[in-house]
């Protein structure tokens, strides 16, 4: 939203009062409140009808400040609020400013005002002149906004899903969930949290719709505004990216670790195609006769019947023994995974049953919100009864008896504002929150059943604080190239918002992709955190593209169950330390300038650099940073930093491990799933002087370099296990050997 007209003018209407000088402060215990006078004040008739903007300073963990500013203070709190954590930790508290850990907010005393922010003593930001401001609209409405200051080079990065550019300067962004495809500017998974390349995060603490104008109406600031009376925001202090999203999401919480066998790879009936047991069984058997590994079948919306969703029950005419069927498919391996979302159609026995008991959202009158978009008279579930959610869960907690090991928690972005809800809560807060309701709610379902590191959803919507109940996957896609990228865009700037885990769509959702599309895309999606493949109107089996593609899909997917032991150590980050899977190049390298936009490559783990090929010739640019990086396929080492071009044939792509990696690499490919240290291979990449852990399941390994000697210790399970010094010796190793290998 943007309040100027140009750089002198408000726009027509606004009154708008900004602080101009500090006034006076006052200190309460780890606390500091600042008192702004909206205009000069020299004299004592100057303190008349003078407003003043009230900015509190608190600190809810180390490194991290909490700014709350507002004109009048007397409104009525209004929920729901984010869920964040805070943690002790010792608060220095002057006559102008806040200290937490190496972070420190000033306010500046004088004639000219401002509030600077300082790491180590260098200013990382700061809002200064006209940056905080309080609106009148003519028609009564109320704003207030917030500006700070971006510098020479500063990059933007985060606030959700975007598909758009990876880098946000230059954007107007809403964050306002909504359901727009990953073509548009809309997104699924809004998320209030930025960082930049300069060492700092920003959440603003608003659970409805914040607007963003990043280097836009402001070129050289960020602006945030949110309606109301009040703004608070939270200034995150780094000093790197890693270090920002690790404390950002010690804030807003941490991953959920998913099971091992999500890890593999999910096939789908897809959405509109025709599907019954038969149909599955074929598919699941001609996987297997070719030799490409399922872990996962997902029966999408039509396992119910149709106008009927969601009612829970499956659809008599097609899967007349969903026991039966469940158990078949567990006889084989294989997980299952069933669609749902949060709204009830008219048609559906749970209509009623949620009206009468009022489980379900109303006007304001009592009447039931209905309308018809998606299902024929359809309502919504109101998630802050706790009836209502114990209702819902209930009829999860029936399909997981039944034999169901994950859902697939589509929708919860449509949230309508012109409601009552069962709590109070204002729905203009509550339309980007319900997802975190939702997707709670069947996630407690499936760790309450099936037990810690068991439970994983396929959830599309989300905001602060999703990111506990993975996985989440993009949405809407095509099948094209055009797609596939905007898809990788989107998963990087989610991964930039506190995201561990992510996946889309493999082949594209909407359309059937061209067979150079697909196989393209089976590299890509097999070499993502989380893999499957899914389409709208058609199916997304391999043979049905060409037999290449049913070699390409063999091939990767293989490749990612051998990854698995270091898959899963990457996983652990994310759920320890709250470090991304999937990681963007600034985040690794954020000392590196080639680093700022690169948006067609990333980090999967800490060690290894994939850059999928997005055209049909096969043509793909990548950028190395400095170090000697080795070719994960044939060993081939090409030296940083440098930008290379090549091309690639539909059984490759670039995948690159890092200078000094160590590398665990399973023994299976048959399944995910299975015990990673058991035959594990050790691979070392020219090792860095001193010490490198790496840990598979229950054992740790220990590799120390001294000059040109490697020493290699395992500590665990009296298991096989082999070393492979790559471009050295290699050996086969017993339970609690050590070796010494010479580069």
């Amino acid at each position: 939203m943007k309040f100027t007209d140009g750089f002198w003018l408000k726009r027509p209407g606004l009154t708008v009062l900004h602080p101009a000088q500090l006034h006076d402060t006052s200190a309460d215990g780890s606390t500091l409140i600042a008192y702004a006078a909206a205009k000069k004040v020299k004299t004592r008739s100057d303190t008349l009808d003078a407003p003043i903007i009230t900015i509190k300073v608190e600190a809810p963990a180390p490194d991290v400040i909490r700014v709350s500013l507002g004109h009048f203070l007397g409104g009525v709190p209004k929920g729901p609020n984010f869920a964040l954590n805070s943690e002790e930790h010792e608060v220095t508290v002057s006559s102008n400013s806040l200290t937490s850990g190496a972070l420190t907010a000033s306010f500046r005393a004088g004639e000219e005002w401002g509030l600077d922010f300082l790491a180590d003593g260098k200013r990382l930001t700061g809002s200064g002149w006209k940056g905080m401001g309080i609106v009148d609209t003519p028609e009564g409405a109320h704003f207030v906004h917030e500006q700070l200051d971006l510098g020479v080079g500063e990059a933007v990065y985060g606030l959700g899903e975007r598909f758009g550019p990876f880098v946000k300067n230059g954007q107007s962004i809403d964050i306002w969930n909504e359901d727009g495809g990953t073509s548009s500017e809309q997104a699924y998974k809004n998320v209030p949290f930025y960082f930049t390349n300069k060492g700092y995060g920003v959440l603003v603490d608003h659970p409805g719709k914040v607007s963003f104008e990043v280097a836009s109406e402001m070129v050289s600031r960020t602006q945030f505004s949110v309606s109301g009376q009040t703004l608070s925001y939270m200034v995150i202090y780094g000093p790197t990216p890693a270090d920002i999203l690790r404390k950002y999401t010690a804030l807003t919480g941490r991953a959920a670790l998913p099971p091992a066998w999500s890890f593999g790879l999910w096939l789908t009936t897809s959405f509109t195609t025709p599907y019954d047991e038969e149909t599955v069984t074929e598919f699941v058997d001609g996987m297997a006769s070719r030799d490409l590994p399922l872990s996962v079948f997902h029966f999408d919306t039509f396992w119910m019947r149709e106008f009927h969703w969601c009612d829970f029950e499956w659809d008599p005419r097609i899967f007349p023994d969903p026991p039966g069927m469940l158990k078949r498919l567990h006889d084989r391996g294989l997980r299952t995974c069933l669609w749902i979302n949060p709204y009830i159609a008219q048609r559906s026995a749970m209509f009623e049953e949620g009206r009468a008991n009022g489980y379900l959202v109303t006007y304001a009158n009592g009447d039931v919100w209905q309308w018809d978009r998606w299902q024929a008279g359809m309502g919504l579930v109101d998630f802050t009864n706790p009836a209502a959610r114990e209702w819902y869960a209930g009829k999860l907690r029936a399909l997981v008896d039944m034999g169901v090991d994950a859902f697939k928690s589509d929708f919860g972005e449509r949230i309508p504002v012109d409601v009552v809800w069962h709590d109070g809560s204002d729905p203009e807060r509550m339309h980007n929150y319900y997802t975190q309701l939702y997707n709670q709610v069947v996630f407690d379902v499936l760790k309450e059943a099936r037990g810690e590191g068991e439970a994983v959803l396929f959830a599309r919507s989300a905001t602060v604080g999703g990111q506990q109940f993975p996985v989440h996957w993009g949405g809407d896609n095509s099948a094209t190239y055009e797609s596939m990228a905007e898809s990788l865009r989107g998963g990087l700037s989610l991964m930039s918002s506190g995201f561990g885990f992510w996946s889309h769509d493999i082949g594209g959702f909407e359309g059937r992709p061209d067979p150079a599309v697909f196989k393209r895309w089976i590299a890509f999606g097999l070499l993502s955190s989380h893999s499957r493949l899914h389409g709208n109107h058609s199916y997304r089996v391999p043979w049905l593209f060409d037999e290449e593609a049913v070699e390409v899909l063999r091939k990767f997917t293989h490749l990612k169950y051998r990854l698995m032991p270091y898959l899963l150590g990457a996983a652990r980050e994310a759920h320890l330390e709250g470090l991304p899977v999937m990681r963007p190049m600034i985040v690794a390298f954020p000392d590196d300038p080639s680093a700022t936009y690169l948006d067609r490559q990333y980090l999967l783990g800490g060690n290894l650099l994939v850059a999928p090929v997005l055209s049909e010739s096969g043509e793909v640019s990548y950028y190395l940073p400095a170090g000697r990086w080795t070719r994960f396929e044939n060993g081939e080492v090409l030296e940083g930093p440098r930008w290379v071009t090549e091309t690639h044939g539909f059984d490759t792509a670039p995948l690159f491990v890092r200078p000094g990696a160590v590398l665990p690499i399973g023994n299976r490919t048959d399944r995910p799933d299975y015990d990673h240290a058991d035959g594990v291979t050790l691979r070392l990449y020219d090792p860095a002087e001193g010490t490198t852990t790496a840990h598979v399941g229950a054992s740790t390994f220990t590799v120390t370099r001294d000059g040109p000697a490697i020493r290699v210790e395992l500590s665990g399970p009296p298991l096989p296990w082999r070393v492979e010094v790559v471009g050295g010796p290699s050996g086969d190793l017993g339970a609690g050997e050590t070796v010494w290998v010479t580069d």
